[in-house]
């Protein structure tokens, strides 16, 4: 099954009454607040999703920015979207997937069909497809989420010296080599970790590049389809979309979602800055 639906794919179900959920995922780390933007046009039937409180749950500091939301939250959250069992979800935003791409991964994990939209609203808008205004509010639905098949990986289990694999870092690169910090108190990357941005694998249209064309980039760094890779970011949402793009290619990685946030804000964890993975070790 394809984790992507193109605007053509998705106008044609629609338009013959298909059982589509749509979910409207728009978030960006500099206007976490996608409502307005939603409420102002959407694709009509379209669900706004809250990515800081539903796609993530209030947590320690030490958890990282945005830890997952634990299962029963997350099926409640979906019953509110309308969802229910046996329904195909379609996930988008206005920012090259990126934060859909964290709902995708989520409720995959979770049994849900759930599709992509490859361009997000910036494609849809570009078809000349009907839009939405205001809110919409679904029936409840009656979605039983099965259990989690989520790869994901623990702080203890990145810091093991012996793991096996890749630890790619999907940041971009002035945060990587730790020039500049974001929203972190520190700057820099985990030890051993290449860098990879997740932009490398998104088109200048917001589509996801052939899975042939990112296996060649995956390649280059010496990974292939069977070496074990465990991706990251700053706060699991841009691993996510990294995690859809691998596994585009064949590949299947585990997501490290407590990320450089949780990282950095652990007491006695090393810490490397430059352009490879263990330039410079800054602490310990």
């Amino acid at each position: 099954m394809s984790h992507l639906v193109t605007v053509e794919e998705l106008g044609t179900e629609l338009s013959v009454g298909a059982p589509v959920r749509l979910l409207d995922v728009r978030w960006r780390l500099n206007e976490p607040e996608g409502r307005p933007a939603y409420l102002g046009s959407h694709i009509p039937g379209a669900v706004y999703v809250d990515l800081e409180r539903e796609l993530s749950r209030p947590g320690h500091p030490e958890e990282g920015r945005y830890p997952l939301p634990d299962p029963v939250q997350l099926e409640q959250a979906a019953r509110r979207w309308g969802i229910s069992d046996g329904d195909r979800v379609v996930v988008y935003d206005d920012n090259d997937g990126v934060a859909a791409a964290r709902a995708w991964w989520l409720l995959r994990g979770h049994g849900v069909h759930v599709r992509l939209l490859d361009g997000g609203f910036p494609a849809w808008l570009h078809s000349g497809n009907r839009l939405a205004r205001g809110d919409h509010i679904s029936t409840s639905g009656d979605a039983t989420l099965s259990a989690s098949s989520l790869r994901t990986i623990s702080i203890d289990e990145v810091a093991n010296a012996v793991r096996p694999g890749f630890l790619v870092d999907v940041r971009a690169p002035q945060q990587y080599r730790g020039q500049v910090s974001g929203l972190e108190a520190v700057a820099g990357h985990i030890p051993g970790a290449i860098n990879i941005p997740t932009v490398t694998h998104i088109d200048s249209r917001g589509r996801l590049l052939s899975p042939d064309r990112i296996r060649e980039t995956l390649r280059s760094h010496g990974l292939e389809p069977s070496t074990p890779v465990i991706v990251y970011c700053n706060n699991g949402i841009a691993s996510a979309h990294s995690t859809l793009a691998f596994e585009s290619a064949g590949y299947q990685p585990q997501l490290y979602a407590g990320g450089w946030s949780q990282w950095s804000s652990s007491p006695g964890r090393p810490i490397a800055i430059g352009r490879t993975p263990a330039d410079v070790i800054v602490a310990a």
